[in-house]
């Protein structure tokens, strides 16, 4: 069902939600609702660019605690209307747009750090937190999430949650999914549940996990518990020019699978070294540009540099020492946002996968191929986020405006028909849909060709927990 406001029945159910939340905090403006109808992902902004609107959300509400939240998802399970959570709209794979209208539910006003445990190393906070706000917090008494994005300053807590998000320490700290201890969430009837709040258990299926990657399609996250630390006594970095992508990979597969722990290891392939380093660092090198760092105590951090410096010194063509490390640190947001961001006219996307070592250099190759046999079409990478068995590529495409059609539906298919093709050689050669930006809509379609017969398992998982399918419908192929 849809709310249309100039009927009866959807009065009333507006009625209903004012009652909730308060008649400051539902909107039906034209500019609230298409303020909630893109996100980052290419396709909705380039349809508005062109002169159209996208789907919208009948109405937005602000909820300000969990109650609120139940009492909204009642609302529309007894109504059979879509319900779709929004955070900080920054994801780029159209995982919160409201597809079907609906209920758009942000949950921006839910923001308060609600415990700081001093004791356990745990922090808990309403899931609309602003992760950088929350970080703050936790830095005026010492403590860090370690847990910094791209994103950090305009995307929630609860966002990270619902995509399986990572930030750029996750090598040593974990990704989001890693980190959390604990979760609230509001179910599709709208019951409030929470998760086990211990370290770990044997108790059946860690239910944190089920619902971290759901992207809201099983219910709304309204709270977690995660792992918090002590801001490191140093941190350290350095880096190294290497003259092909082969030599980098096998240094930080060395680094990683030699258990040095580094904090962060970050290798650009020759093309984003000419494209991002050079634009955003100043530092004009041609090669495969490896970046890492250690934090800790510094006796044990000068350890480890040393080590991870011996590795790369076997193949590197040249030493590029702590100074470029230090400043790929210090500007590591700068990539993301202008005037560095890829951005309209131009066609652009993030296909980021994951791969074993023995993997990972193939896909890299299949998918450079794959993008650049497009016109117009050139492809750039980064290794962003390592294992002890793998690591993942960061990888983009980006289309010259003179090469995107000016009609938005031909644009579109010529975009998907990029993605389809890469995204495919991925999974052809042992990688996967994404690493941790998510599925939402722009690659549900390709779901069941992932997981082959054992999509059932999500499917059911869906259709026990939300019969009617009113949770952020259409999304994750659901």
């Amino acid at each position: 069902m849809q709310i249309k406001n100039d009927s009866f029945f959807s009065t009333m159910i507006l009625t209903e939600l004012e009652d909730i939340v308060g008649r400051d905090n539902m909107h039906l403006a034209s500019a609230e609702k298409l303020s909630h109808a893109v996100d980052y992902y290419w396709g909705p902004r380039v349809w508005v660019d062109r002169g159209k609107i996208p789907e919208q959300p009948d109405v937005v509400v602000y909820p300000q605690d969990t109650r609120q939240v139940s009492e909204i998802v009642k609302v529309a399970a007894q109504h059979r209307i879509p319900v779709t959570p929004w955070g900080g709209g920054a994801g780029s794979q159209g995982g919160a747009l409201p597809v079907h209208g609906g209920i758009l539910v942000d949950m921006k006003k839910m923001c308060k750090v609600t415990e700081v445990n001093a004791v356990a190393y745990t922090a808990t906070a309403e899931a609309g937190i602003i992760h950088q706000d929350f970080e703050w917090a936790l830095n005026e008494q010492g403590f860090s999430t370690m847990h910094f994005p791209a994103s950090i300053g305009c995307s929630t807590l609860g966002g990270f949650l619902a995509h399986r998000g990572t930030g750029v320490l996750s090598t040593k700290y974990g990704k989001i999914e890693d980190l959390v201890v604990n979760l609230e969430v509001v179910l599709p009837n709208g019951d409030i549940i929470n998760t086990l709040p211990v370290p770990r258990n044997a108790s059946g299926p860690d239910l944190n996990q089920v619902f971290a990657g759901s992207e809201g399609t099983l219910g709304i996250i309204t709270k977690a518990t995660v792992k918090i630390f002590d801001e490191p006594q140093c941190r350290k970095y350095w880096a190294y020019l290497f003259g092909n992508m082969h030599d980098a990979l096998e240094a930080g597969r060395k680094i990683m699978t030699r258990r040095l722990q580094p904090c962060v290891i970050r290798l650009y392939d020759e093309a984003e070294t000419v494209h991002q380093i050079h634009r955003v660092l100043g530092i004009e090198k041609y090669g495969a540009y490896l970046v890492f760092g250690f934090d800790g105590y510094e006796d044990i951090v000068d350890f480890q540099l040393r080590h991870a410096r011996d590795i790369c010194e076997e193949t590197a063509i040249e030493d590029l020492g702590s100074e470029c490390g230090q400043k790929w640190w210090d500007s590591r947001y700068k990539f993301f946002y202008p005037p560095y961001i890829m951005d309209l006219p131009e066609a652009f996307g993030t296909m980021d996968t994951v791969a074993t070592y023995d993997k990972v250099e193939e896909i890299y190759v299949g998918m450079k191929a794959a993008a650049e046999q497009f016109p117009g079409t050139k492809f750039i990478a980064h290794f962003s986020h390592w294992y002890e068995w793998g690591c993942m590529m960061y990888d983009r495409f980006i289309v010259d405006p003179a090469y995107v059609p000016e009609d938005p539906a031909e644009a579109m298919a010529m975009y998907n028909k990029i993605w389809y093709t890469c995204i495919r050689v991925a999974m052809e050669k042992g990688g996967v849909l994404n690493e941790h930006h998510g599925v939402g809509l722009k690659m549900g379609y390709l779901m069941r060709e992932q997981y082959g017969s054992a999509f059932q398992v999500i499917q059911k998982l869906k259709d026990a927990l939300d019969p009617h399918r009113i949770m952020n419908p259409d999304k994750m192929g659901l």
